[in-house]
C-alpha cells in the first residue's frame, strides 16, 4: 500500500526553479491524501505563470508515478506562494527577518550616522544584522566602519558566485564605497543606480539575518522606488533635525511610505543634533536648531519619537574614525543611541504583533 511517506519521498526530487531547493524541505507540499489509485496533493510556487505551474505539475507527476506506480493518477493543486510572508521563502534576500528603511527628505542630517549606529547597536545585543548602503551617489558606509580600504571578494554557494559581504563591529555591509575610488564621482542615471543597489541585493550572500538596515540617499527618489519594488521592508525610519527646512522634508518622506500603493509602516521619527552640549559643559543645552520639531512632526502623525541624539563633537569624531559612537559604553552619545535602539525595538514588536507582513510594491504597466 502506498504511504504519504513514499510520496513525500518521490516530491523531494522536485527543485522549486526560483527558490533552488526541493519543495518538500521548503515546506511547499500540503494536504497529501491517497484514496485508491488517486493521489491528491497541494503544491505552491513562486511564479504563478500558467508555463511555471505546467512544468511543477509534469515534475511531480513523474517523480510520484516512478515511486508508486503508472497505474496511479496524480491530482494537485497548484497556486502561487506568498512569499513576503515567509523570509525563508523569498528570492530577493532569503532568510533576513525585518528590512529596516532608515529614510530622511533632507541631507545633512545624519541619516548615514543613525543608520551605522543603528546597526551596530542591534549587533551589540546580539542580533544578526546586515547594512546596505543604497546612498548611491554619496556612500559613507565604508568610511563610517573604518573600512575606506577594503574591498569584498566572491565565494560560490551552490554553484552560483556570490560576493561576499565585508564585515566589522558585528554587522554584514556592502557599499558602492567599496567599489569606487575614494575621489571618483558617481555620474548615473536613474536606471544604472537602481541596477547598482539590486545587485547589493541579489548578487551578495547574506546568510540568515535578523535585520537588514537600509541606508537610503535622501528624498524620495527611483532608488526608493527600486527598495519597496524588490523586497518586502518590514518598516521605515525617519531621521530628521529639529530644523523647520528638515521636517518639512521629513513630512514628504513619511508620506511617500504611507502611499496606499506602498503601504511601508513608519515605525518612528529620530531626531538627530536635537541639541548641542559642549564636552566641557555637559549639562548644559544649546537648541541650535531649533527644539522638539521633531517631536511635533511625530504627535501630528501619531508616531513616536524613537530617539534624541545630541550634537555632540565624540559623534562627529566616531564616524569620521570609523566606530560608531554606540561602542562608546558609558558615554551620554552611547546612551542616547542605545536607548534609540532600545525604543526601536520595542516598536518593531509591537508592528510585527499587530500588523500583517508588508508586501512588495507590484509593478503595473499601463
Amino acid at each position: 500500500m502506498v504511504s504519504k511517506h513514499a510520496v513525500e519521498e518521490a516530491l523531494k526530487f522536485v527543485i522549486e526553479p526560483d527558490l533552488k531547493k526541493d519543495i518538500i524541505t521548503l515546506g511547499l507540499v500540503s494536504d497529501i491524501t491517497i484514496e485508491g489509485k488517486t493521489i491528491r496533493f497541494k503544491v505552491k510556487v513562486s511564479n504563478p505563470t500558467m508555463h511555471s505551474k505546467k512544468r511543477m505539475e509534469e515534475a511531480c507527476t513523474f517523480q510520484v508515478k516512478r515511486v508508486v506506480g503508472e497505474e496511479f493518477t496524480v491530482d494537485m493543486i497548484i497556486s502561487e506562494l506568498g512569499t513576503d510572508r515567509d523570509p525563508n521563502l523569498r528570492k530577493v534576500l532569503p532568510g533576513v527577518k525585518n528590512i529596516i528603511a532608515v529614510a530622511s527628505g533632507k541631507g545633512g542630517v545624519g541619516k548615514s550616522t543613525i543608520a551605522s549606529n543603528l546597526a551596530v547597536g542591534l549587533a551589540k545585543i546580539g542580533y544578526k544584522v546586515g547594512l546596505i548602503d543604497a546612498d548611491i551617489y554619496g556612500p559613507s558606509a565604508h568610511v563610517m566602519f573604518d573600512m575606506v580600504s577594503d574591498k569584498p571578494i566572491t565565494i560560490e554557494v551552490d554553484g552560483k558566485t556570490y560576493i561576499k559581504p565585508l564585515e566589522n563591529y558585528g554587522v554584514k555591509l556592502l557599499s558602492l564605497g567599496f567599489f569606487a575610488e575614494a575621489n571618483q564621482a558617481i555620474i548615473w542615471r536613474g536606471a544604472m543606480a537602481t541596477k547598482a543597489l539590486n545587485q547589493l541585493f541579489n548578487d551578495a550572500y547574506w546568510g540568515p539575518l535578523d535585520f537588514m538596515i537600509i541606508d537610503l540617499p535622501p528624498g524620495t527618489g527611483d532608488i526608493h522606488l527600486t527598495l519597496v519594488q524588490s523586497v518586502p521592508v518590514t518598516g521605515a525610519v525617519i531621521v530628521s533635525t529639529p530644523q523647520q527646512v528638515a521636517l518639512a522634508d521629513a513630512r514628504k518622506g513619511i508620506e511617500m511610505f504611507r502611499v496606499p500603493a506602498i503601504n511601508v509602516p513608519v515605525l518612528g521619527l529620530i531626531e538627530n543634533m536635537a541639541w548641542f552640549t559642549p564636552e566641557e559643559l555637559p549639562d548644559n543645552r544649546y537648541y541650535i536648531f531649533g527644539q522638539d520639531g521633531a517631536k511635533h512632526l511625530a504627535e501630528e502623525y501619531q508616531l513616536p519619537v524613537l530617539g534624541e541624539i545630541p550634537l555632540v563633537q565624540s559623534i562627529r569624531e566616531a564616524g569620521d574614525v570609523g566606530r560608531p559612537a554606540v561602542l562608546q559604553d558609558g558615554t551620554p552619545s552611547s546612551k542616547a543611541f542605545e536607548k534609540m535602539v532600545a525604543n526601536f525595538l520595542d516598536v518593531l514588536d509591537k508592528r510585527n504583533e499587530e500588523m500583517a507582513p508588508t508586501q512588495t510594491v507590484k509593478i503595473t504597466k499601463q
